[in-house]
């Protein structure tokens, strides 16, 4: 039985055609695992594409920018579907909690560096994939400790996503764009790792109540 209390809550998991992609893909005998491993894949393009588009010229530049923020929407489809396709598609596996997980800070890490790299700062990329792995491990050891997953922002994963996306788009005018949103990112993500932080220690001393 898979614990589903874990789970980051989406509005997009009760959509049409999330439920239609799901059901096809477990029909298929695609599993979640499998799902999981294609978003870390898609991640691994989008990191790729923002490295190396800014310096790609003009037509190069949009070209790579479109296709890093199709590949970071690609990433976030994957870890929506490999969920569904476990817990309402029965499919879900005894390593299912690792594939759930560590795809996603592999995830996290591809993208943002890429960034960083991209904006020509990558040491910026690598604070904004540590604070977003921090957000994560905070989230997991409130989870050790008893309590509810903790998927608050002001820059959880969608969020994070949703940023590196529009900045993609809008770098293909104006370059620096990428390395303002690293500077959001390291900022805010670091902000939630210490508000979830704050909030879990609130927890245990309330006796985990």
């Amino acid at each position: 039985m898979i614990d589903t209390s874990k789970r980051r809550p989406l509005a997009s998991r009760q959509s049409r055609w999330a439920n239609r992609a799901a059901t096809r893909l477990a029909q298929a005998g695609v599993t979640p695992n499998q799902i999981s491993v294609a978003g870390m894949a898609a991640a691994l393009l989008a990191g790729g594409c923002l490295a190396v588009a800014p310096d790609a010229g003009p037509w190069g530049r949009a070209a790579g920018l479109v296709l890093a923020a199709l590949f970071c929407q690609a990433r976030l489809l994957c870890n929506l579907l490999d969920g569904m396709v476990a817990v309402e598609g029965g499919k879900g596996a005894p390593d299912g909690p690792f594939w759930n997980e560590f795809p996603d800070r592999v995830s996290d890490i591809l993208i943002l560096v890429g960034a960083g790299i991209g904006a020509g700062v990558p040491a910026l990329g690598w604070a904004a994939a540590a604070m977003a792995v921090l957000t994560a491990y905070v989230r997991e050891l409130g989870v050790t400790c008893g309590a509810p997953a903790d998927f608050g922002g002001p820059m959880a994963k969608q969020h994070r996503m949703a940023l590196m996306t529009g900045a993609a788009l809008l770098a293909i005018p104006e370059p620096q764009v990428l390395r303002i949103a690293l500077w959001i990112i390291v900022a805010l993500a670091g902000l939630t790792a210490l508000c979830r932080s704050l909030r879990l220690v609130r927890f245990l001393k309330r006796g985990r109540g």
